[in-house]
């Protein structure tokens, strides 16, 4: 029996097949070597980088790297392993992207779900040329309003300010609106009609049913927004220049200009990329699998 189960399982073995897996190895290895390959550097010495540029395996194992992204090393311990000896305000970098992200996540998802809600179970004049107003707006390149929503910003006396970074992406995208808005039109419109009879006027309906319902994809849509905003770089790198308003993207790139002995910190700074690469890594981890569900649920709406 057993001589048998292998020769069926071998007999199943198609050329196509194995060079499928072998399409897929490929993909998966290519994804996964520059986070190795982070972790490697981050782990090494700066300074026996380039004479063991094609080792795997880190340049004499250090945690020096991280010790320097954290603050806990001296400028001359930072100086003697290739790095800038340059403080680097690490948790307040990080502390203003949590707060940017973390809003910018909240106010996405109860504004595009309100939007949404009425773009898909309100009857009011105008609705679907509206809505197409919206969706055209996807067209539009973002480093198109990047000059008037800076002229708004500073119009309002909001530049190098933490709400300045917010501001242009806090209400509300139109991807957002879309995505809810192909969701609620799965819901039965009979559920609304029940609530009405009941007395329930659209926002409790909103609030008290259709909410509770997507939880699914109002939790994609927030998982969404934050990574968004969380790798955002241009434009709080246009808003933000003082260091009380600065964002982990931003900072990243200015650790990377200091140049100690005629090169970046390139230990360092695969060290504080890797710290910082680290919530989103564990939020794909955790909800990986809900996100790609709800994007292919709403897809085919």
């Amino acid at each position: 029996m057993g001589a048998q189960s292998l020769a069926q399982r071998l007999a199943r073995i198609t050329w196509g097949r194995v060079i499928a897996w072998i399409v897929l190895w490929s993909f998966i290895l290519a994804t996964v070597l520059p986070f190795y390959w982070m972790l490697r550097t981050a782990l090494s010495d700066n300074q026996a980088l380039a004479a063991q540029s094609f080792s795997l395996l880190p340049a004499d194992f250090t945690l020096g790297p991280f010790e320097r992204v954290f603050g806990l090393a001296t400028p001359e311990e930072a100086l003697a392993e290739g790095g800038s000896g340059a403080s680097l305000s690490f948790w307040l970098y990080l502390r203003n992207s949590l707060i940017v992200s973390t809003a910018v996540t909240v106010g996405q998802v109860l504004f595009c779900s309100m939007a949404a809600y009425a773009f898909s179970r309100l009857r009011w004049p105008g609705r679907d040329a509206w809505f197409a107003v919206f969706l055209g707006a996807l067209l539009v390149p973002p480093i198109f309003t990047a000059l008037p929503n800076f002229l708004t910003v500073k119009s309002v006396g909001l530049l190098n300010t933490l709400p300045g970074i917010m501001l242009p992406s806090l209400f509300m995208t139109p991807f957002a609106i879309f995505f809810m808005r192909q969701f609620f039109l799965g819901i039965p419109r009979e559920i609304d009609e029940a609530a009405m009879i009941d007395g329930a006027r659209p926002w409790r309906i909103f609030f008290r049913i259709i909410l509770p319902i997507s939880a699914a994809p109002v939790t994609t849509l927030g998982i969404l927004t934050f990574i968004s905003s969380w790798n955002d770089y241009f434009w709080p790198l246009l808003v933000g220049q003082t260091e009380e308003s600065k964002v982990l993207t931003v900072a990243l790139g200015i650790f990377r200009s200091q140049t100690p002995q005629g090169a970046p910190d390139w230990a360092g700074l695969m060290a504080a990329s890797l710290v910082a690469a680290l919530p989103i890594v564990i939020l794909y981890a955790v909800f990986g699998r809900r996100v790609i569900n709800s994007i292919g649920f709403s897809g085919i709406k």
